[in-house]
This record gives structure tokens, sequence and C-alpha cells, in this order.
């Protein structure tokens, strides 16, 4: 049962950390972060399409309320 449990643990950071560029986007309020989940889904898996995701994911200033 440890095992499962330390298998489910280590499947969801990986996930999260796959999938950071866009969770970033999303928080930040980015224009374009359905784009961005485009590439890092597409693209992700590679060091190169996942590094342009999240520069991506930082290069627009956030919005003032």
């Amino acid at each position: 049962m440890e095992y499962y449990l330390e298998s489910i643990f280590w499947l969801i950071l990986g996930l999260a950390l796959y999938f950071l560029p866009w969770i970033l986007a999303w928080k930040r309020g980015h224009s374009k972060v359905e784009a961005i989940a485009v590439l890092n889904i597409f693209l992700g898996w590679t060091a190169l399409g996942w590094v342009a995701a999240l520069v991506w994911a930082h290069t627009e200033k956030e919005a003032k309320a």
C-alpha cells in the first residue's frame, strides 16, 4: 500500500511540474493562456518547449485591479 501512495505522490508532482507554465499563466491571468496550454501540452515534453512555455507565461505583466 505504501508503494501505491508513493507512486501517486510522484505522479501528481510530475504532472504539476510538467504543467507549471500553464498553471502560472492561468494564475497570473495571462491573455494567451490557451496558447500557452497548447504549447505546453504538445511540446512540453521537450526541454525547449517547456522552457518556451514557461518564459511566455512570464512575459505579460499582471493586470492591476
